[in-house]
């Protein structure tokens, strides 16, 4: 049953208000945001760069591809950890740079580092911080380079996993992108929440049967955008279950080329499928050579078009509603972080603190940051 009283059920749960509060949150600053970004954006020379650690980054991964698409500025995605070994390979002196942080707590040593060694290396960088947690060391960085959007509350997880605090900075980061089209997202926005509410009604009974299947390993694919989301789910499972279930992630595309070798009877294969038509002829290809040649434990597919005439274990089809594309790829991570939730109580861990060994923390420990000359 879905009434557990554990954190990270609830943050999962949550997330459909949630988006709706950082609409809220990003209308009420959008003059603030727009005047502090305007320069960047302005001019096409610029180059916004996301980073973040671990789940962080991914979400950089994500938004990067739209943020690009919608603004016309050169965007990628750089984890904080290699800026902080190599931070004149990604900080380029001679272009004016928007660097956005993501971190729920703010407080993990490279997200304050790579900060200051962006600074370090270039006169010519801004620096826009998106956060769950106010009184973290990255949100009271102050200077008129540095804005900080601080999420609402609920966003800052107690959990280990990151689950709300993901979806609503990825969110977050695409309203900045998009700030003369508010209107608009606030009604992608109310549809995703409506389709999100109805989807744990819907799904939830399944991913809970699903969870005792004995699979061992996990492997997730999407394209573009969806990637950053393959690899998101990845890690999620992975940290739920402490390791024990050992997971992957790729392209479609990419999958072929070797990685396709690791899928045999122990292994999950979930599929999070693009809305956009012509990526999906290469994505179902690769689902048809797959089903000729492999044989995996569960196939799992998240998708927010129809996808008839394909064959899956359990078809996450949230067809029902369709969402705008960016939306769509930020919030399809909500089922398999019920998935890997429903796992990790199978397998015996907590949730919470799934942890054994202590190996993982909520806020990254033992990291030394050394003085770059």
């Amino acid at each position: 049953m879905i009434d557990k009283d554990t954190h990270t059920l609830k943050e999962i749960k949550q997330q459909p208000e949630l988006w709706l509060k950082v609409f809220q949150l990003i209308k009420e600053q959008k003059d603030e945001v727009d005047g502090f970004i305007e320069d960047i954006l302005s001019n096409k020379e610029s180059e916004v760069i996301f980073t973040g650690a671990g789940s962080s980054f991914f979400i950089g991964e994500m938004v990067a591809p739209f943020f690009q698409k919608d603004t016309g500025v050169s965007s990628r995605a750089v984890e904080t950890t290699e800026i902080v070994t190599h931070p004149e390979f990604f900080i380029n002196k001679k272009r004016k740079t928007l660097l956005v942080s993501f971190a729920r707590s703010g407080n993990s040593p490279e997200s304050v580092a790579a900060l200051k060694l962006a600074n370090k290396v270039s006169d010519n960088v801004k620096h826009l911080i998106i956060t769950c947690n106010s009184s973290g060391a990255l949100a009271n960085i102050k200077g008129k380079e540095v804005y900080s959007i601080v999420l609402p509350e609920e966003a800052n997880d107690k959990s280990l996993a990151m689950t709300s605090s993901v979806t609503s900075m990825g969110i977050a980061a695409l309203l900045v992108g998009r700030l003369d089209d508010l209107d608009r997202m606030d009604l992608e926005l109310q549809k995703a929440s409506k389709l999100y509410t109805s989807f744990f009604d819907k799904f939830t009974n399944s991913l809970e049967e699903m969870a005792k299947v004995d699979y061992q390993r996990a492997v997730f694919l999407g394209s573009g955008p969806m990637k950053g989301v393959a690899h998101e789910a990845h890690l999620k499972l992975q940290e739920l279950t402490d390791g024990e279930i050992i997971s992957k992630f790729d392209s479609f595309m990419g999958f072929r080329h070797g990685p396709k070798a690791v899928v045999n009877e122990k292994t999950l294969l979930v599929y999070f499928f693009s809305n956009d038509e012509y990526t999906r002829k290469y994505e179902y290809d690769l689902v048809e050579s797959i089903s000729k040649s492999a044989n995996p434990a569960l196939t799992v597919a998240v998708s927010n078009v129809s996808l008839n005439g394909l064959g899956f274990d359990l078809r996450i089809d949230l067809d029902n509603i369709k969402v705008d594309d960016a939306i769509w790829t930020i919030t399809s991570l909500v089922p398999i972080q019920l998935l890997a939730y429903f796992k990790s109580e199978a397998l015996g861990y907590n949730p919470d603190s799934p942890s054994k060994s202590g190996a993982i923390h909520r806020v990254v420990q033992g990291v030394s940051i050394y003085e770059y000359e």
